[in-house]
């Protein structure tokens, strides 16, 4: 067995292996572990056609659909011609191909397909990916369009199709497939603001749901038409850390059960979960930065509802979990916080036992566009602030002297000093929060160093 790649962007010509004897041949048509070895999508079929036509020159498409398509036939033989249909640069491009017994074609969503019998009882086999919807989205070529000039073997005046098939407009006139969509959920927060500037350019459409559009408490098997989404941004989480410990059931719900809800969807769907996961799933009592390997040890109702929510996001077949810490986007924040202690004459006291590195919420934005683009293998990337770490105290001082004020008026102070005397519950906070990077970078992404995010972040915060 052979693939050969095709101009038509992610289509492939396949090579099948023919067993055959007095008695007739035998080929395996699609066998999942040998055709994904050799590069072939794991595009999960769920439906099996197949169109008999028994005269020779019976011409029939050429229809896109929102579906990727495995096509082959299993007796006679036939020309085909694909035209993409896709938005984009490759859009009205043309591959043919004649397709028998011996080869077979994966189509993928939105390349336009058609064929022409050139035997008598041609039995054209396809197997797709998704089920006809008429809430589809779907786009239809002219045959005998002038722009694509489809050399058919036997001339369309002399072949046999429909007349549907005769009706359908030029290529100036299709209306393209537009690429799968991309859903954030979680749109109203600090890293869904973010990610609505990152993908601002994109070509794929972006929804962004909040937790009005999106129940994730409910059933969300049919709250959208999943097939035509290729990636979920989990953005949204319980984040109140303090206050998981006595609002567990709240905690638990946005951090665990709405993830395994939205990993369900993806799952059955095909689609790529992003989890935005945190340092809180480990203690802090490692002596080295924590690995994605590491196992997991959270010690706080936040830190495990956290660890709940990767473990249900990796049943996703197609998922990213980003591990990350001490976020900082718009609105309220430490950096915020000290900048405007600083210009208001407090001198605080900031803990100086707990080290990591802080994220910007650009710079998570900016690693899991990266991921996507870019088809990183899939599974748990670490993604943070590069650089130095630093405690608290630390980046507290850089803050005040940053904005002109004299760091030494920020007191270090221990944890346990800093709560003490606390009347609320007090979750316990990881010492070590550095996380190591050199998954994420041997996948192509350079984290910004946190302290000069961190200069840039105070003189837009000047400017602004």
């Amino acid at each position: 067995m052979r693939i050969h790649e095709t101009p038509i962007e992610g289509m492939l010509l396949a090579e099948l292996d023919v067993h055959g004897d007095a008695r007739g041949w035998f080929k395996e048509n699609w066998q999942r572990e040998k055709m994904t070895a050799l590069g072939l999508p794991d595009f999960g079929p769920v439906q099996n056609n197949i169109s008999f036509n028994g005269a020779v020159g019976t011409t029939r498409g050429i229809h896109a659909e929102p579906w990727d398509k495995w096509v082959s036939v299993a007796t006679g033989r036939i020309f085909g011609a694909w035209v993409d249909l896709r938005a984009g640069a490759g859009f009205g491009r043309v591959f043919t191909a004649e397709i028998s017994p011996g080869s077979a074609i994966f189509v993928p969503r939105g390349v336009g397909n058609a064929f022409q019998t050139l035997e008598p009882g041609t039995a054209y086999t396809y197997l797709v990916n998704d089920h006809w919807s008429p809430d589809a989205s779907y786009s239809f070529l002219n045959l005998a369009d002038e722009t694509t000039a489809i050399d058919w073997p036997i001339p369309l005046a002399e072949a046999e199709l429909s007349e549907k098939d005769r009706a359908h407009p030029r290529l100036a006139d299709v209306m393209p497939i537009a690429p799968k969509r991309i859903l954030v959920v979680g749109a109203n927060g600090q890293l869904g603001r973010a990610l609505r500037e990152e993908f601002a350019g994109s070509d794929a459409p972006i929804e962004f749901a909040t937790r009005e559009d999106l129940d994730l408490t409910g059933d969300i098997a049919g709250a959208r038409r999943w097939r035509d989404y290729g990636a979920i941004v989990n953005a949204g989480a319980y984040t109140a850390v303090d206050r998981a410990e006595i609002d567990r059931a709240a905690a638990w719900a946005a951090n665990a059960t709405g993830v395994a809800a939205l990993a369900r969807v993806a799952a059955e769907n095909g689609i790529t979960l992003v989890h935005v996961s945190s340092d809180y799933v480990f203690d802090g009592s490692s002596p080295r930065p924590y690995a994605e390997s590491d196992a997991v040890c959270p010690v706080g109702v936040y830190g495990q509802s956290k660890a709940a929510g990767d473990i249900a996001a990796a049943t996703a077949p197609r998922h990213y979990v980003v591990r990350t810490s001490w976020i900082i986007g718009e609105g309220k924040n430490f950096v915020r916080t000290m900048a405007s202690l600083a210009e208001r004459g407090v001198d605080p006291s900031v803990v100086d036992d707990q080290v990591g590195r802080l994220t910007f919420t650009s710079e998570i934005a900016r690693g899991i566009r990266h991921l996507l683009d870019s088809h990183a293998p899939f599974g748990v990337y670490n993604l943070t602030g590069s650089g130095e770490p630093r405690s608290w105290c630390e980046i507290a001082r850089r803050v005040f002297e940053l904005t002109g004020h004299a760091p030494d008026r920020v007191s270090p102070v221990s944890t346990a000093g800093y709560f003490a005397g606390a009347t609320d519950p007090v979750a316990p906070r990881p010492a070590n929060s550095v996380l190591d990077l050199s998954k994420i970078e041997a996948a192509g992404f350079s984290p910004a160093d946190h302290e000069e995010s961190l200069a840039a972040y105070l003189a837009g915060c000047a400017q602004s």
